[in-house]
């Protein structure tokens, strides 16, 4: 099936930057015939038992997680029902976030001074890695990096100064994902599958940190922006304003947003770095 006018017009827009790689991946994404017939239907179920759920959580009762059964399950379900572009969409991520964080950490401090915060090591190459590399510590690691980093103390310096110390390159090639004909869900419905049972299995803190977490993109996008010299990325973050604590409201949107926020940024460092070379 053709695509409509639309979707070919944003396939051939290159004004926000993201790996080409990537746009394939979420174009074929947007094609999956599940994404326009299922998801209105979980989103609009799930969203309602999110709610009761995130209420029940709020109520003042005994508190209790299952990390492992959360991580088993996701990691199961990703390897047998979620699409391939959608399960590299997903290891992508974790390389990307991981990527911006460390460029801030590898810049905070220049003039060769030594390093006050330990890198972000996630950087998953398949499914399985995910059990190690887990949702639940992406976000741990992203507030552990905010605090060690402490006040933003970036000194302006030639852009020849840069460091990259721990970037890696993201490859699509390097990742081991094996497909199956069971594999169909689309990203946005595998996620609305997922979203009461993030909030079942996380103490009530837990998630309300993971769901408020989103909003540090309009902070790592200051950060980064002054040191490349870069106001623009500030308009790539959806997510905005972190002293400002959500519930999961508009979480399904809020989430993917955040995806492509470090699929931009991502592209522009990346693009900067092989311009460096």
């Amino acid at each position: 099936m053709s695509r409509s006018p639309f979707l070919q017009a944003i396939e051939y827009d290159d004004s926000l930057p993201i790996e080409k790689e990537a746009l394939k991946l979420w174009m074929k994404d947007l094609d999956n015939p599940f994404r326009w017939s299922l998801r209105p239907f979980f989103q609009f179920l799930f969203a309602i038992l999110l709610h009761l759920t995130w209420f029940i959580k709020r109520l003042p009762l005994p508190q209790f997680s299952a990390h492992n059964f959360l991580q088993k399950t996701i990691c199961w379900f990703c390897e047998n029902f979620v699409s391939v572009e959608a399960n590299v969409l997903i290891l992508r991520h974790y390389s990307c976030e991981s990527n911006i964080i460390n460029f801030l950490i590898d810049n905070q401090y220049l003039d060769g001074e030594e390093l006050p915060v330990n890198p972000i090591k996630l950087y998953p190459k398949k499914i399985g890695d995910m059990m190690e590399d887990s949702f639940v510590k992406h976000d741990q690691e992203l507030f552990r990096c905010f605090k060690e980093m402490g006040h933003w103390q970036y000194k302006k310096n030639s852009e020849e100064n840069v460091s990259w110390q721990h970037w890696q390159t993201v490859d699509i090639e390097s990742l081991e994902i094996h497909k199956k004909k069971t594999q169909v869900f689309d990203f946005e419905t595998s996620h609305a599958l997922f979203m009461c049972l993030f909030c079942l299995l996380l103490t009530r803190e837990e998630y309300r940190d993971a769901i408020n977490g989103f909003n540090l993109d309009q902070s790592m996008a200051i950060r980064v922006g002054e040191i490349i010299e870069d106001k623009s990325l500030v308009e790539m973050a959806y997510n905005k304003f972190p002293h400002y604590l959500v519930g999961p409201w508009n979480l399904s949107q809020r989430f993917l947003m955040h995806g492509f926020f470090c699929e931009y940024v991502y592209s522009v460092l990346h693009n900067l770095k092989e311009k460096s070379v």
